[in-house]
């Protein structure tokens, strides 16, 4: 039999002390710091995406303004923070943009990490994949069923600054118009140490424009305010009424005119539309930050780019010759062909502003028609040059300028600055039907782009068509789902044809696996209501809670007991 193996550990091990890690030790000394438990959350389930999964501490909805009104000035500044880290004792101080003159530079953001403008959370509503380049063909993602983002967060952003309201305002209450806010914060930084920011000084007078309500309609408004203007003949103030008739998809549509003393002084109000977020031209193209202040055109530059910039121009060329060709035929001039004077609402969607203010304000110098129209072609063709030379001086220097148009864009361009600038050959006065036939390339061009546009907008504007349907059903469910009571009945909601609603809102809503989880899917849910909208024949098994009845009931049936119900309760109603 052989021996068992002799253990080759000295005996000397035995007496060897006891091994503790330094880190036990360690533990031992330190108390462990008790940190609350992290919410975990499934951002990769289809239900959470594009819904808000952050839960943040209550913030007051706007910032606060604090505003002196001597004089009309204004100092805006606001509270922001930064929404991981929100400290309602000590808040970080910033400077608040203009959300309604909006500003193409850096700090004029929505949605940012460091600085967090209140209260929509855009950052929040950023699609967390997967993404439509790693699916198959036929694949689909929950996003593809609702409104485009960029989309959805415009038109969020649009509603937010015209509903925004300023906290604690002095302004007063303009005819029928209320709920003023200072918009016109494009002003030279003033100098000394307590010095106020100062109005523009447009049009001759000191000019102020104000965000304001009607009474009357509900509707959001710009008034432009003339300070010190004293109307001298009441029948300058009548041609606002002939301008009140030029309906043109770019012309602001101009509403009133009338003189008021509730600021203290005589001023003169126009009213015109409101176009949130809407920039001038000037701004962009000319201003501190615009997209194109490093843009050098030159020999070397690539021919692409050419035609982009180009492409925008046509647009504005086209644009503006509409505007003129309506102006004009309601025997009117423009005046207000400027840079500062015509907003981009939308992307190369301009409308020209102010019209009508310069009729009312030299209403006695009574220069001829005429002259004034051919002034709109030339002002016309110094707006197309100085943005074609990305230079607001190009007129200075227009031969230099013209030789530049003719080294880089199409000679169609150079021939349409010509006209304008030295009218026809024949020597006659310009007229908008020659200058339409010189462009009308262009005009199909643009049309056909209006209606590509038009066709993506319905697209996308159908995806949410089909939510109006699928909120009165829901709603329908909300009003006869577990009721408390109807007619004395405490289980009414539990009997007859409410019994199969209850069971087909489990059925819908309260799906679960085989391991008893939830099942969350958003694709079963909206096929459900939309057969049940539609009332098909497709028929279904409902389960009891009690898994003790089965029935097979059809959508049409269910939809049938879904109008009786509903019916029942409206007749109560």
């Amino acid at each position: 039999m052989a021996s068992p193996p002799q253990s080759k550990l000295s005996t000397k091990a035995l007496e060897a002390a006891v091994f503790t890690p330094r880190m036990s030790a360690l533990s031992a000394a330190t108390p462990p710091m008790s940190n609350p438990p992290l919410p975990q959350l499934n951002l990769m389930d289809p239900m959470m995406q594009g819904t808000n999964t952050y839960i943040q501490p209550e913030i007051p909805p706007f910032p606060n303004l604090s505003q002196t009104f001597d004089g009309m000035s204004i100092d805006q500044t606001a509270l922001t923070q930064n929404p991981y880290d929100y400290n309602p004792v000590a808040p970080q101080q910033h400077q608040q943009v203009n959300p309604y003159a909006h500003q193409n530079n850096p700090n004029d953001v929505y949605y940012a990490q460091q600085s967090y403008s209140q209260p929509l959370q855009y950052h929040l509503y950023a699609p967390l994949g997967p993404h439509k380049q790693n699916l198959l063909s036929y694949q689909r993602t929950v996003h593809d069923l609702f409104l485009k983002d960029s989309i959805r967060e415009d038109l969020q952003k649009k509603a937010e600054a015209t509903l925004q309201i300023l906290p604690n305002s002095t302004l007063p209450n303009v005819d029928s118009y209320h709920s003023l806010v200072p918009l016109d914060l494009h002003v030279a930084k003033p100098q000394g140490k307590n010095a106020q920011p100062q109005p523009q000084s447009t049009f001759g007078h000191t000019s102020w424009v104000y965000k304001a309500t009607s009474n009357k309609d509900g509707l959001a408004y710009i008034l432009r305010r003339l300070e010190g203007f004293r109307l001298s003949n009441e029948k300058a103030i009548r041609v606002v009424e002939h301008w009140k008739r030029v309906l043109n998809a770019n012309v602001v549509t101009v509403h009133d005119a009338f003189t008021t003393r509730v600021f203290g002084d005589n001023s003169i109000v126009f009213v015109f539309d409101y176009f949130p977020l809407s920039q001038t031209l000037q701004d962009i193209h000319f201003g501190p930050n615009s997209r194109y202040q490093n843009r050098h055109h030159g020999a070397h530059q690539n021919q692409t780019q050419n035609a982009n910039t180009e492409h925008m121009l046509w647009s504005y060329i086209v644009q503006i010759a509409s505007a003129l060709k309506t102006i004009h035929a309601a025997g009117l001039a423009a005046r207000t062909i400027q840079p500062n004077k015509i907003l981009l609402t939308n992307k190369n969607r301009i409308r020209i502003n102010c019209c009508s203010i310069f009729d009312v304000l030299h209403f006695e110098n009574g220069r001829p028609l005429l002259e004034l129209q051919q002034d709109d072609y030339i002002a016309f063709g110094k707006l197309i040059l100085s943005i074609a030379c990305n230079n607001p001086h190009a007129m200075h220097n227009a031969q230099k300028s013209m030789d530049f148009i003719g080294r880089t864009f199409t000679p169609e361009l150079k021939n349409f600055l010509l006209y304008v600038f030295n009218g026809p050959a024949s020597g006659g006065p310009r007229t908008m039907d020659e200058l339409l036939s010189m462009i009308s390339f262009q005009l199909i061009q643009n049309f056909d782009s209006s209606l590509h546009q038009n066709d993506v907008l319905e697209s996308q504007f159908s995806k949410e068509l089909e939510n109006g349907r699928l909120v009165r059903l829901l709603c329908k469910f909300g009003f006869i789902n577990e009721r408390p009571e109807f007619a004395h009945d405490h289980k009414w909601s539990e009997t007859g044809d409410r019994y199969l609603i209850m069971l087909l809102r489990d059925y819908i809503f309260h799906q679960v696996d085989e391991a008893g989880n939830p099942v969350l899917d958003l694709v079963h849910v909206l096929s459900c209501l939309n057969k049940l909208d539609a009332g098909t024949d497709e028929r279904i098994m409902l389960v009891s809670r009690d898994e003790q009845n089965c029935l097979i009931v059809s959508f049409r049936e269910l939809k049938r007991a879904i109008e009786a119900s509903y019916s029942e309760l409206s007749k109560r109603g």
